[in-house]
């Protein structure tokens, strides 16, 4: 049975013979579809933030499993969560078939191995969830991870553009956004890839928001790796306190580059010490932080 991604669009069979703006108009309109198709998964995916959070929350650990666009995309999530969110370099584990070679260029036959898949979750533990990437929804390097994350007891989920994906069963939480047939036909790297990283967008912009990693919707537990992150880092105290450029820069270095114990400093007025240690007792949490210092004041 040809998978939905695999079979022929019927609205851009003469894709070949129009002009450029034609084109590029039908890539567009298919891509118009791509929300609603994610829109319509929005339940399954709370389940699998809800998950992340929980295992998270008890010491463990969410990992993602997918070749070629599936797998890069991966990479590309989990990589950015350092420098937005802060957050510890092996709290979200992207796994691509072929390693980093294959980030680049193709390599032949990884993402047929289940074997490599099942090698590459040999440190998935009964505490992690573990999440594969597969728009056909058949890709056999994914199926062996989630076979061996299942053997393990971790919580398994699979993102997909395939309504009925063979691997389905392999998951716990099967997260199906039907993105139908491509512009090219077989290209998942165009509506479906789209899809995916909508749907890793969403899920680990969440999980860092339910982990504490935001106040309000301002990014509060970035780094700054970077000068223009710094500025990003002042721009928020100033933004979020009302604070002077010059008030902030003073908590900011008092707070040897932490933006949030400099932010709950210039807020309540205390000292970083004392807001250091509402922020650990709130488990990071900003807003808890500021309710206890608030409600004792």
């Amino acid at each position: 049975m040809i998978t939905p991604t695999e079979q022929r669009n019927p609205r851009t069979l003469a894709i070949d013979a129009v002009g450029t703006t034609e084109i590029l108009g039908m890539v567009n309109a298919e891509d118009a579809r791509v929300a609603g198709a994610v829109n319509a998964v929005l339940p399954e995916l709370a389940r699998a933030v809800d998950a992340a959070v929980e295992a998270v929350r008890n010491g463990g650990r969410v990992h993602y499993f997918g070749a070629g666009t599936s797998g890069r995309l991966a990479v590309l999530d989990a990589a950015e969560l350092l420098p937005t969110f802060h957050a510890p370099a092996d709290l979200v584990v992207a796994h691509h078939a072929g390693g980093m070679e294959a980030l680049l260029r193709a390599v032949e036959n990884v993402e047929d191995s289940e074997t490599g898949g099942a090698a590459d979750a040999a440190e998935v533990t009964d505490r992690d969830v573990v999440i594969g990437l597969a728009a056909s929804g058949s890709t056999p390097y994914v199926a062996g991870a989630l076979r061996a994350a299942r053997a393990a007891g971790a919580v398994t989920a699979l993102v997909t553009s395939n309504p009925d994906a063979p691997l389905a069963p392999l998951a716990d939480i099967v997260i199906a956004a039907d993105t139908g047939p491509e512009v090219i036909a077989g290209s998942t790297r165009l509506k479906a890839g789209t899809a995916q990283k909508m749907i890793l967008n969403a899920f680990s912009t969440t999980l860092m928001i339910k982990l504490g990693r935001t106040w309000s919707n301002l990014m509060v537990d970035m780094v700054a790796t970077n000068n223009k992150l710094r500025g990003r880092m002042l721009r928020i105290l100033a933004e979020a306190t009302g604070a002077t450029p010059e008030a902030s820069a003073e908590a900011l270095t008092a707070a040897e580059g932490e933006l949030k114990p400099a932010l709950v400093h210039l807020l309540t007025g205390t000292p970083i010490p004392a807001a250091r240690e509402a922020l650990a007792a709130a488990d990071g949490r900003v807003a808890v932080a500021l309710g206890t210092l608030t409600a004792t004041a």
